[in-house]
């Protein structure tokens, strides 16, 4: 058996969590300093949480690295799983051109790049977070913006910003449930005080991402349209996670910040060759002027159409019951770890939901979308081995960081910078969002932050007069700001818009933003927390 020890450098916590902290910072510096492979950071930070884990905190190699492991098969099944898939379906669409339709769709909208972005990224990036998440709107949203004309960088960055607002709730809401189920708080007090803080930030990404796409120029001729859209977006999510249901927030999010922006007689105005010419630095597909039958358009939309299909009656409690039952539980060998206060902690038992995961669904629904869209079984298959093949050196970086992040939580590391963070005492309140934020950095999942750091988050409340429920939610709000600068989702976007290698590139330019935003959000918690804001938690 292995006890975790907070404070094993010295006895102290504050030396401890620097030390316990080195794997993140190696990954960062590797990757956004000396702009390494995201691969390779993501091992040699690896390699530092394993000497960490072994050295510092005597953590026997032999379950050190069977929790490497453990955090690999994880970022296999589940993440990869839902990736993979989601990315295969969209092959197929291209494979039969149907991407094509897609893309001329959207941009019959507007043939603005600024209301194509908020279109592309931010409205039918937020339904893709809510059916799939784990990296495949980054991927697919910077795609059709290459495809629109935009350049690469600007694509993958304007991709990886607007998929924030929407993270908490993605995936059919699995970071809030998982959240509700570390720490014992009802998943409707969970989804509500969430529900109050993200939406916030759908006021403001919207303007973000027309200030991406064209400066000040782009704020000032379209900050109506932005504005419409985020105080759409945000007044759906509140409402669906407070009175309706934390799983669908995002889908009405979306719906509705996609019917209000074009709503906007704003949206339809032309835009000036001059805008166009500054901004679209990329090539335009020309075939985005072709007109396409409606049928066409129909089966372009099915396969997404599909996903929310079975995704909608996965939901059905039921068909949930029914899924649930398929799960596979058993002990993860080589493996016996206890906690600082003596309790066995999660990771000695491996869970295997093998119907129930949204990678599952979505093959479901890449089944009927290659039916819907006259794909053969054998090209079906092929697309999806090439599907492996194209990731496969994203498929590196996402196991070797779910294995860093494993190896950290298993070990005891993250109990301690969390509980080095969770001593600050007055100032928790800003710094709770932080450690979300950290976590989804370490993961790239906001469903892993909050089962990394939800439980302490009460219990640091608790201890400090704070709310439960604030802090827990600010864990999962603060966090969906680290997955923009998370390595695989990073190397995801790069992968997508054929900027292999360049992701320290895309790190620079994002990071100014997360930081930026995570202040914001730690200013909206530290107000939650007293009168000024107060009022605002149910």
């Amino acid at each position: 058996m292995y006890v975790q020890h907070l404070a094993p450098v010295a006895h102290s916590l504050g030396l401890s969590a620097l030390v316990a902290a080195l794997p993140l910072v190696i990954v960062l510096v590797l990757l956004g300093g000396l702009r390494v492979k995201a691969h390779l950071a993501g091992l040699s930070g690896l390699l530092a949480a394993v000497l960490v884990a072994c050295l510092a905190y005597r953590m026997p190699l032999d379950q050190t690295l069977s929790s490497a492991v453990q955090g690999a098969v994880f970022g296999l099944f589940p993440i990869l799983w839902i990736v993979v898939n989601a990315l295969w379906v969209y092959r197929m669409t291209v494979r039969t051109r149907h991407f094509d339709v897609l893309r001329r769709s959207f941009g019959r909208l507007s043939d603005d790049p600024r209301i194509q972005a908020l279109v592309v990224a931010f409205c039918f990036g937020a339904l893709l977070e809510a059916l799939a998440g784990f990296g495949a709107p980054v991927a697919i949203c910077s795609v059709m913006l290459v495809a629109l004309g935009f350049d690469p960088v600007r694509a993958a960055v304007v991709s990886l910003v607007a998929n924030t607002a929407p993270v908490a709730f993605g995936a059919m809401g699995t970071p809030v449930v998982t959240l509700a189920q570390v720490t014992g708080l009802p998943l409707d007090t969970v989804a509500s005080v969430v529900g109050r803080q993200t939406p916030l930030l759908a006021l403001v990404v919207p303007l973000v991402l027309v200030g991406l796409v064209d400066g000040r120029r782009g704020l000032r001729e379209t900050w109506v349209p932005a504005l419409v859209c985020g105080v759409a977006f945000a007044a759906a999510q509140f409402a669906a996670s407070n009175y309706l249901s934390a799983q669908l927030a995002d889908i009405a999010a979306s719906l509705v910040g996609a019917a209000a922006l074009v709503a906007v007689p704003h949206t339809r105005v032309p835009a000036t060759e001059e805008v166009r010419a500054s901004v679209l630095t990329g090539t335009r597909s020309e075939e985005l002027d072709e007109r396409d039958p409606r049928p066409e358009v129909l089966s372009a939309y099915a396969p997404y159409a599909l996903i929310v299909a079975v995704f909608s009656l996965a939901q059905i409690p039921a068909v949930k019951d029914t899924l649930a039952r398929a799960t596979r539980t058993f002990d993860w060998p080589f493996l016996d770890v206890v906690d600082a206060h003596g309790g066995r902690v999660g990771g000695n038992v491996f869970s295997w939901p093998v119907v129930s995961t949204g990678g599952t669904l979505v093959l479901i629904a890449g089944v009927g979308a290659a039916a819907v869209l006259g794909v053969h079984a054998r090209v079906a298959l092929t697309e999806w081995l090439a599907t492996v093949r194209e990731l496969r050196f994203a498929i590196l970086t996402v196991t070797s960081v779910l294995a860093l992040a494993y190896v950290m939580n298993l070990s005891g590391q993250a109990a301690t910078i969390g509980y080095f963070v969770a001593a600050a005492g007055a100032g928790l309140a800003f710094l709770s969002p932080v450690l979300g934020w950290f976590g989804v950095a370490v993961s790239g999942s906001d469903t892993s932050a909050n089962a990394l750091f939800g439980a302490l988050q009460v219990t640091a409340a608790r201890e400090s007069g704070l709310s439960p429920a604030l802090l827990a939610a600010a864990n999962s709000s603060g966090g969906v700001l680290g997955k923009m600068i998370s390595p695989q989702n990073l190397t995801i976007a790069c992968a997508a818009v054929g900027l292999a290698g360049r992701e320290g590139d895309v790190l620079r330019k994002v990071l100014p933003w997360s930081v930026g935003l995570l202040l914001v959000m730690c200013l909206i918690v530290v107000g939650q927390s007293t009168p000024v804001l107060g009022w605002m938690l149910p």
